[in-house]
């Protein structure tokens, strides 16, 4: 990509691959899924996965908070989904079980965030960021409310670099975001105390997702049938059922057992064998 190029790189709504320079939309992919119960809850909402759809979204997206643009805003207090990653990481940050988060933030790359309204803010309004380029506005914006850039010359995004920096700057509670089973299996070697959520899952094989699984403490499930399978089988909580998200270990439990607890809704307790699925689901599963 050209030094002084503005192309962005997303995976979202269904896996749709979409190219984003210069503020437009320049390419929307085909989905690999037809309907999700969580896009027709977006801001902008998607009753049906199309192109055209999904086009639509993200231009939604960049005219209301400046996504993929020098104009990102990169605060926000909204929750989106109960137990989405972003909820769960700021409230995690909000009540002390986590001081850092490691996320991807398109415009900057890989970040660490230490405030709950960033992470949701960053978080809360992206999913699989595949490659961004440099916009030093919005970088100056993070770095004003105490995030930290990892690379500022390319905006990289490196998770594995992102958490050893978070150590390097004192952090001891870190937790981040891995969309690889190759990433989440180097981090829990190098740093096993940190907490890896696993997003961006569909599509992965039996055996990426089995190794993901392992090295994650929390999961989402996205449309995979794999991450249903495998991580439904081991997980020691489960939240939601449309869409669940899995805790692995302990440390991922409390977590999601402490959003609970600090909540004031109606929450439904039941032991019971893993996955629990119902609802309308991602269809289809891959």
């Amino acid at each position: 990509m050209p030094e002084n190029s503005d192309e962005h790189i997303i995976e979202a709504i269904g896996r749709s691959r979409i190219v984003i320079r210069d503020g437009r939309v320049v390419e929307v992919g085909e989905a690999i899924i037809t309907d999700c119960p969580l896009a027709k809850r977006f801001a902008y909402p998607i009753p049906a996965i199309t192109k055209d759809a999904i086009r639509a979204n993200i231009e939604h997206r960049i005219k209301a908070f400046g996504m993929c643009t020098a104009n990102r805003e990169v605060l926000d207090t909204r929750e989106f989904v109960g137990f989405g990653a972003s909820e769960l990481l700021s409230f995690g940050l909000k009540v002390g079980l986590v001081d850092a988060v490691v996320l991807a933030c398109d415009g900057a790359g890989t970040v660490i965030v230490t405030k709950p309204g960033m992470v949701q803010g960053i978080g809360g309004r992206m999913s699989g960021l595949v490659r961004t380029s440099p916009h030093p506005s919005v970088m100056d914006r993070i770095e004003k409310d105490g995030g930290i850039v990892l690379d500022r010359k390319h905006a990289a995004i490196d998770q594995i670099a992102g958490v050893a920096l978070a150590y390097a700057e004192g952090y001891r509670k870190i937790a981040v975001t891995v969309a690889s089973p190759e990433t989440a299996v180097a981090i829990r070697r190098i740093h096993p105390e940190t907490l890896i959520f696993a997003v961006h899952v569909t599509g992965l094989s039996a055996a990426d997702a089995k190794s993901l699984v392992a090295a994650s403490d929390l999961v989402t499930a996205c449309a995979s049938r794999t991450i249903r399978e495998i991580a439904g089988a081991g997980a020691l909580l489960q939240a939601g059922i449309s869409v669940p998200v899995f805790a692995m270990t302990q440390k991922g439990k409390m977590l999601i057992i402490e959003k609970i607890r600090q909540s004031d809704e109606q929450v439904l307790v039941k032991p019971t064998r893993l996955p629990a699925l119902g609802g309308k689901q991602p269809d289809p599963l891959v």
